[in-house]
C-alpha cells in the first residue's frame, strides 16, 4: 500500500536529510506544531513504509587514513543491472551502488581503497563480475544537502491543514493540527455538532495523538495537538479550519 506523505513528513525528511544525528523528535514537534510522540510515530512509518531506508555516516577517507576514494562509470546489461548491483556492492572497499535507469553507463559504484593498487584490485573484482567499466576517477569531495522543496518554506501554520485530498464531487478530506486555542479544544465531537462548531456536513473520521491513531466517537474529546482527519461533503474546508485552529490564526 502506498503512503501518502503530506506536510509533517516532508518536514521530517528534511530535517533528517539536513543532520539526522542532531535532529531529535522535540525539536521536528516545535517547528511543525505537533507532539514528539507524532513525530516518533510519523518517523517509524516512514521506515516501515522504506521511504527513510536507514541513516548513514558521511567519511571523508582521505582525511581519516590517507585512503583514496574511487568513482567507477560502469555499464551492465539492462537485465542483470540489479543482480550485479548487489554481487559488486560485497566486493571488499566497495561502499555505494547506485543503479540508473539508462542502456549505458547505469552503475555507478563509489570504493575507497589504501592506495592505487588497492584499487586496481577493485577494478579486476569489478571486471571478473562481468561489469564493463567504462571510466573511473578519483573523488575529490561530496556535498549532500537537503531537499529543499521540504525545508522551511513549508513550514505547517496554525492556519492552514497538514493535507488536503479531493474526492469525487465536491468532497474533500483534510487533515488539520488541533491548536491549543482552537474553539472545539476540550468538547466532545457530540458537543462540537450541537454548539455547531462542526457541521452535519462534516465528518471526523481520525484522530492521531501522538504514536496513537484513534478511531473517533461521539464521545471523543479533542485535544492540542492532535491531527484530526476531517470528511467534508460538500467540500467547505474553510469552515473546517475555523473549529481547530485558534481565531487569531484564522483571520491572519
Amino acid at each position: 500500500m502506498d503512503y501518502r506523505l503530506d506536510e509533517i513528513d516532508r518536514r521530517i525528511i528534511y530535517e533528517l536529510m539536513r543532520d539526522a544525528r542532531n535532529t531529535s523528535a522535540p525539536a521536528i514537534a516545535e517547528q511543525v506544531n505537533v507532539s514528539p510522540g507524532t513525530i516518533r510515530n510519523r518517523i517509524a512509518q516512514l521506515e516501515e513504509y522504506d521511504i527513510i531506508r536507514n541513516y548513514t555516516a558521511e567519511i571523508d577517507f582521505e582525511q581519516a587514513e590517507g585512503h583514496l576514494t574511487n568513482l567507477y562509470i560502469c555499464n551492465a546489461p539492462v537485465s542483470e543491472r540489479s543482480a550485479l548491483a548487489q554481487e559488486a556492492s560485497a566486493v571488499p572497499g566497495v561502499i555505494n551502488v547506485r543503479q540508473l535507469m539508462t542502456g549505458r553507463r547505469n552503475l555507478h559504484i563509489m570504493a575507497v581503497g589504501e592506495d592505487t593498487e588497492h584499487l586496481r584490485r577493485i577494478t579486476r573484482a569489478l571486471s571478473r563480475l562481468g561489469i564493463e567499466i567504462e571510466d573511473e576517477t578519483l573523488v575529490e569531495s561530496e556535498t549532500h544537502s537537503p531537499y529543499s522543496e521540504f525545508g522551511p518554506d513549508e513550514e505547517i501554520s496554525a492556519s492552514k491543514a497538514t493535507d488536503f485530498i479531493s474526492l469525487t464531487g465536491d468532497a474533500n478530506v483534510v487533515d488539520v493540527t488541533v491548536q491549543a486555542d482552537a474553539p472545539i479544544v476540550g468538547h466532545t465531537l457530540e458537543e462540537a455538532v450541537q454548539t455547531e462548531l462542526l457541521d452535519d456536513d462534516s465528518l471526523v473520521i481520525a484522530i492521531e495523538r501522538g504514536d496513537r491513531v484513534l478511531t473517533p466517537h461521539g464521545t471523543t474529546s479533542i485535544q492540542p495537538d492532535d491531527i484530526v482527519t476531517v470528511l467534508s461533503r460538500s467540500g467547505e474546508t474553510d469552515h473546517i479550519l475555523e473549529a481547530f485552529v485558534a481565531d487569531e490564526a484564522v483571520s491572519e
